[in-house]
């Protein structure tokens, strides 16, 4: 083989890497992804209607400046009958943005990577039962059922699970968008 040859080769071979290297730089399978963001809640209403009534009450966490900076502004303390069945639902808002967004309707369009989680405390306060369910059979907890029992103080612990991609029913996998605890008293 010719000088020449060799050189040609060379330069074919060269460049056919070059073409390989530069393939490989535009493969987007290759990308990192973006971090699924947790949603920004400013407002959390709770509201709670006495089963076979139309009496409701609803209660408020508010924090318009979003997770720190500023205390915040409301957070009221629960008061509920004892030994009573409420329906309960729950309305997450975005208050930094104008106008403000309903992010509950984002939760229910992304209801697969959500869990909303209650826990009393004593966890003989009040029990809670899911009444929404996602495509997956699993719980939701924008709508749900809470069953005070006997007169008694304690708290109210309201989670929001965001679980993309992790979803299995259990508060575990996942972050919070949301982790308030209430005052509840049931008297």
């Amino acid at each position: 083989m010719t000088r020449k040859e060799t050189r040609s080769r060379l330069w074919m071979i060269m460049l056919g890497a070059s073409m390989t290297l530069l393939a490989g730089c535009n493969d987007k399978a290759d990308e990192p992804q973006p971090a699924d963001e947790n949603e920004l809640i400013t407002t959390v209403n709770l509201t709670f209607t006495e089963q076979g009534t139309t009496t409701s009450q609803t209660f408020l966490w508010q924090d318009k400046d979003g997770d720190g900076g500023q205390a915040p502004t409301r957070f009221d303390k629960i008061t509920l009958k004892p030994n009573t069945p409420y329906d309960l639902t729950v309305e997450l808002l975005d208050e930094s943005k104008t106008p403000t967004e309903n992010i509950s309707d984002e939760v229910a369009e992304e209801s697969d990577e959500h869990l909303f989680v209650f826990t009393t405390n004593p966890a003989t306060l009040a029990t809670y039962t899911y009444a929404d369910k996602d495509a997956n059979n699993l719980p939701i907890g924008l709508k749900g059922t809470l069953k005070t029992n006997a007169a008694a103080a304690g708290k109210l612990r309201v989670q929001l699970r965001h679980q993309a991609g992790t979803k299995d029913g259990t508060a575990g996998p996942g972050t919070s968008d949301v982790d308030l605890t209430f005052d509840l008293t049931v008297q």
